[in-house]
This record gives structure tokens, sequence and C-alpha cells, in this order.
């Protein structure tokens, strides 16, 4: 592999403009393809195996009018509301393309408030959201009243994405300028990553063709690839620096930073695409779907970094260093702040790495305490209508009815819905049950029941296996959404021990043939298990205890949501992989230069400090950056992941990595004998490239 990458990179650095043209003519035909055989963006919500999915597969067959999307018009007038005007727009609603039947008016006690239920014959996920919710507010149009929407379609609206990623570019190029300063190094690897970015996102619109992809695995795999992408850009920068400064032509350090830090770009990334293969055993679709999607813009970034950046480099030149750098000064890459404070933590490591060790594992505490529930309408901002339409409910009609259960009897079972309704009923925690609505074929029946309180509240769960133990045994089954997030959280909670096990099992593989040694891959693991537990305590301080719930431009504090669990494992487990990977590759170079394990892990973090920390920074602002998304998994997602990345380049890389090293001497790269023998020699941990008189440059 070094060879390989030696004399691409070289060749890359030789004819720049022909790997140029060949990435530009590829972005061209991946876009095209894109714009002409690509699919759109389809959530899937079912839930195969569960009893919210058998219940709505139930309706589906026998009363299809109650098993698709709905919307809820909610008409509030003050002085009253004008049930003639109400009475129109129902019926123009009822006329609208998908729509099967309008509920209602039901008025509120107090006369000020009137509900419609809009119910269409398709998921939610067959409509186009934003255009049939454009339909639905012209109808229902009442004069002189105010009226706000909730319900499955309009919540199904996401907003124009745009500025999350904006922001992460601009603040990576202004840490890039401060840690380079010059404006080449600042921006070729923004131009690599954002190359590699277009042809990953192209690749995902194709894969959409073929696939359900959620809607917002876009903004994710973009959230991935961005940071990944400048980091793995920037290694590959940094070691063509240091040949430069070396004395090296410009052909022969891109020839050489591609042998060294191009292989341990290729196995980072490696690492990162098995820890979202992880995904595939998460239990549900759609993350599946979103370890393939941000996986293929992982990939794009990887062969960037070893190809299109040499190219680039090869145009740059000797303009990717300072202007003093180029007159004649020094070349500085190293940190000696960084190398001062390894030999202090070194000298005494114990104290150090119990004191990191208490610190992470507080931070890691109020994890224990997490409640995972997917995010509802109560957690949107204030001035948005779903926001506006759930608080007028809960006022009219009480906090339950924004979150009702479906109960689905098979009327072939002889189940009797009267006296389920009225057993129901005297369920402490139930407020109402509507009145049996029976199938045109009289062979099933919904009862509507709502709960006591909100879709939120934590006595949810128990609410929902309390009406699933009396009507299971009768035939039925409990749907509708509050149900559905009962069954997603329950296989989150149930499957994310097994992905746990397969990221991590599978990353100690790698990192054991790798650096050929027990205890790294040993040390890696629980070094990365321990940083994420913190970050998702970090979550549960910030969204649960909701210490910083309003400063993220939410309403309250709410639950973690359960759709980040797997993912954000999957992701961050990857990603610290990769700092992993850089510190290891040059701690190792110098042990076996050297043989001084104390000194080796000095010189490794001297050697990697500055670049660690300038990388940890930009993928931090980048993730910061999607805070400001609209979405509360996409902002949970990014404060989780900021914060994983700080304190892995803080307290990990600084603390923990040299403290444990210290510890072990020179057992860190012991290796059972009859093991040495039978794994492969796979070079990736940053040897002398090849010389270049020992080479040929392609070309």
């Amino acid at each position: 592999m070094s060879r390989m990458l030696y004399r691409l990179g070289g060749a890359a650095a030789r004819r720049p403009w022909r790997v140029i043209g060949a990435w530009l003519l590829a972005l061209a035909l991946f876009a095209g393809a894109a714009s002409t055989l690509g699919g759109a963006l389809h959530d899937d919500y079912d839930l195969e195996g569960t009893g919210s999915q058998a219940a709505t597969d139930l309706l589906r067959e026998r009363f299809p009018a109650m098993a698709e999307a709905d919307a809820r018009v909610v008409v509030h007038d003050e002085g009253g509301v004008d049930a003639a005007e109400v009475a129109r727009a129902s019926g123009r609603i009822a006329k609208l393309p998908h729509v099967v039947g309008v509920d209602g008016p039901v008025p509120s006690a107090d006369g000020r408030t009137a509900l419609l239920t809009v119910r269409y014959d398709v998921p939610v996920t067959d409509l186009k959201p934003a255009e049939d919710l454009d339909l639905l507010e012209k109808a229902a149009e009442v004069p002189g009243a105010r009226v706000e929407f909730g319900g499955q379609l309009p919540e199904n609206v996401t907003a124009p994405g745009g500025t999350s990623e904006a922001i992460g570019i601009v603040a990576a190029l202004v840490i890039l300028f401060l840690a380079f300063g010059s404006v080449a190094a600042a921006g070729l690897p923004l131009a690599v990553a954002l190359t590699g970015l277009g042809v990953g996102v192209a690749g995902i619109t194709l894969f959409a063709a073929v696939a359900d992809v959620g809607t917002t695995a876009p903004t994710l795999a973009v959230m991935i690839g961005l940071g990944v992408g400048i980091d793995y850009a920037l290694f590959v920068l940094t070691r063509f620096r240091e040949n430069l400064a070396e004395g090296l032509a410009v052909p022969e350090a891109a020839a050489g930073a591609n042998a060294t830090a191009g292989r341990s770009v290729l196995f980072a990334g490696a690492t990162v695409l098995v820890a979202l293969c992880g995904l595939v055993f998460a239990g549900l679709p759609v993350f599946v779907t979103m370890g393939f999607a941000a996986g293929m813009v992982v990939f794009a970034t990887m062969a960037s970094a070893v190809t299109l950046l040499p190219a680039l480099l090869g145009l740059a030149g000797r303009r990717v260093l300072r202007r003093r750098e180029r007159r004649g000064a020094p070349v500085v890459n190293d940190s000696r702040r960084a190398g001062a404070w390894a030999a202090l933590v070194v000298r005494r490591p114990l104290p150090w790495l119990l004191a990191a060790l208490t610190l992470l594992l507080a931070l890691a505490a109020p994890a224990l305490g997490m409640r995972s529930w997917p995010n509802d309408a109560s957690s949107e901002p204030e001035g948005s209508t779903v926001r506006q339409a759930y608080d007028l409910i809960a006022e009219a009609y009480g906090p339950g009815a924004n979150g009702p259960l479906l109960v689905a009897l098979d009327l072939t079972e002889k189940a009797d819905p009267v006296a389920v309704r009225r057993e129901l009923a005297a369920l402490a925690d139930v407020a109402s049950v509507g009145e049996p609505l029976v199938s045109p074929g009289r062979d099933a029946a919904v009862l509507t029941v709502i709960p006591a309180f909100g879709p939120q509240d934590e006595r949810v769960p128990g609410l929902v296996d309390a009406v699933r133990a009396r009507v299971v045994p009768l035939g039925g089954e409990v749907t509708g959404f509050t149900a559905a997030y009962r069954d997603l959280t329950e296989i989150v909670s149930d499957r994310i021990w097994l992905v746990i096990l397969v990221v991590t099992g599978t990353s100690c593989l790698l990192l054991l043939l790798v650096f050929r040694s027990v205890a790294v891959p040993l040390k890696a693991a629980a070094m990365n298990l321990l940083s994420i537990a913190a970050a998702y305590g970090a979550l549960v301080m910030i969204f649960q205890w909701g210490w910083g719930a309003e400063l993220l431009g939410l309403p309250h504090s709410v639950p973690v949501s359960s759709f980040i669990l797997p993912l954000m494992f999957a992701v961050l487990f990857g990603v610290s992989m990769d700092y992993e990977v850089f510190l290891l590759t040059r701690v190792r170079e110098d042990h076996e230069r050297t043989g001084d394990p104390h000194g080796s892990v000095v010189a490794g973090l001297s050697a990697t400090g500055r670049i660690i920390t300038s990388a940890a920074l930009i993928m931090i602002a980048v993730f910061v950056g999607f805070v400001f998304d609209p979405g509360v998994v996409i902002k949970q997602m990014g404060v989780g992941l900021a914060v994983a990345v700080a304190l892995d380049a803080t307290l990990v890389r600084l603390v923990l990595v040299p403290a444990a090293m210290a510890l072990l001497g020179r057992w860190n790269w012991w290796l059972p004998r009859p093991l040495d023998r039978i794994l492969p020699e796979v070079d990736v941990h940053g040897a002398r490239p090849p010389e270049a008189e020992e080479l040929t440059l392609a070309g």
C-alpha cells in the first residue's frame, strides 16, 4: 500500500491538472446522474415485528381510512368559533388530493376552539409535505379566526438547510488560517473535503432511487463528511509541510505525505466505515440507510484526500508555507507545549490517569438516568404552527389529545368494542375513550384512547403497556405515533448493546491487525467508550435536565431522542479512532526508531498535538454549526458529537493516552508469539516512506 500511495501521490503532484480534471469530471457526472436518475428522500416509519405495526397492517387491510397519514386543523377564535365557516372549510379540505375523510369539527367546552382531523389514503412519507400542507392551509382558511396545523403532515415538513454547513465551513477556514498562516494551506483542506462531499451527496441521491433514504440522512452525512474530510486533508497537508521543511522537492514531498499520512487516512476512514456498518445491527432500516449514506460521503472524502489533495499540493507547492517559512525560517509543525505537557503526565502517570478517569466518569454518570424518547411538536419553537397547534389542543382538549392511542380491534376474533371501551375507560391514566368506529366491512373497529398526559410524559410507556394488556388477548393491538414511539424506544434499547459489541469488537480487530498489539486496541476501545459515555451524560444534562435547552432554541427540557443513540455511538467511535490512529502512528514510529516507551509517547504527542488540536477544533466547529438546525434530532446530534470530540482531544489524548501508555511501558506493543505468526503484516503506522530513488514515479 505504501508504494502504491507513494506512486499515486507523486504522479498527481507532477501532473495535477489530469487529476483535478478527473475529479471535476466525476463531480459533473455524479451530479448529472443524480439529477436525472436520483430518487427522492423518503422516510420509512414501519417497525416490522412490533405491536404498532401489526395494528397498522390490520387497519390498512380492513379500515384504510384510519391507517395512513393525518393532519389536524385547529381553529381558534377568542370570541367563539363560527361553526358554519368551519363546516365550509371542512368541505373544501375533503376535496383535496389523497384526503379520504375529515373528522369533526369537535368543539371545545368553551366554544373558542374547533378541531378537524384530516385523514389521507397514503402514509405521510408518500405525501409531498410542503406542497400538501400549502393546499391544506389555503383550504382551511376561516375568516377572522386563527388557524394552526398539527399532526403527521405538518410535523413532517423540514426547513431548508444550509446555514449549519455555512457556519462550519467559515469556522474551519478561520481555524486553518490561524494554524498555518497561509491562504493556500487554509483553502486546500476545504476544497478537498467539499469535492468529496459533492460526490458523496450525489451518491446518496442515486442510492435513494433504489432504497428508502430518510430526510435527515443527507444532513447527518454532510455533518460527518465535512468534519472527517477536512481532518483527513489536514493530516496529509501537515506531512507535506514537514517534507518540504526537510528539503524535499514538491513532488517527492507530496508522494511521501501520501505514503505515510495517506495510509493513516485510509485506515482511519476504514474504522469509521466499519463503525457505520455496525448500524446494520440496530434493528431499524432507517439506521441502515443512514449508515450507508454517511459511509458514501466518508469514502468519497477519503478518496479525495489521497488523490485530489496531492494534485493540489503539486500546484500550491511552497505556498502552503508561511511567508517567513518560504524565506528560510524553520517550519514548525511540532508543539513544544504538547511535548512539555506529555512529559509532565508521563513523569507521574497514575495521579493524572485517576484524575482524568474521575472527571470522565462524573460527566458520564447522568447517562445512567437517561430517558430516551422521540421528540414531538412540544419541542418545536414557540412560533411554529405545529407548536401553536399543540398548545391550543392541550389547552382546549387536554394534553393527552396531542398523543392519542388508536386501538385496532379484529372483529372476526369476537371482540366487543363496547366492552373494550368500557374497560379501557376505567384505566387510571386514561382521560377518555371515543366511540367505536367500525370499518365498512364490519370486520374491524377503532377506539381512540386519550391519555391523561402529554405524549412525552414519563408515564406513557406504562400506559401503552397497560392498554395492550387489555386488548391483545382479544385480538386487538395499539398503534398511533405514541405507541410507535414506545416500540421504537424498546427496539433501540434492546439492540444498542449489539451495535456497541459489534462496532467495538471489529474496531479492536482492525487495531490489532495494524498495530500488532493487544494493549493498544483494548486501551483505545475503553477510552472511546468513556468519552462517548461522557457525551451521553452531557446530552442528559443539557437536554433532559434542561441546563442549556433555552440557549439552544428549545422551549423546555426534552428527552434524548431515541433516534440518535446508536447513530451517535457509531459515528463517535469511528471519529475517535481517527485521532487514536494518528497519534499512535507517530508514537509507534518513534518507538521503532528509539525503543524508548516513555520518550516515544512524548515525541508522538509533540508531533501530533498541534494538528490534532486544530483538527478537533475544526470538527467541533462543524458539529456546533448544526446546533442551529431547527430539527431537535440534528441539534442533539451536533451537541453530542461536539462534546465528545472536545473531550477526546483534551482529556483522552492529552491525559489518558499518555498516562496509560506510560504505565504500560513496553507492554504497549506486546503481542503473543502465536498471534504474531498468524497475523498478516499491515504497515500503516507511519514508517518512513519509500525513498524517491527506490521508486520510479508513475508518469
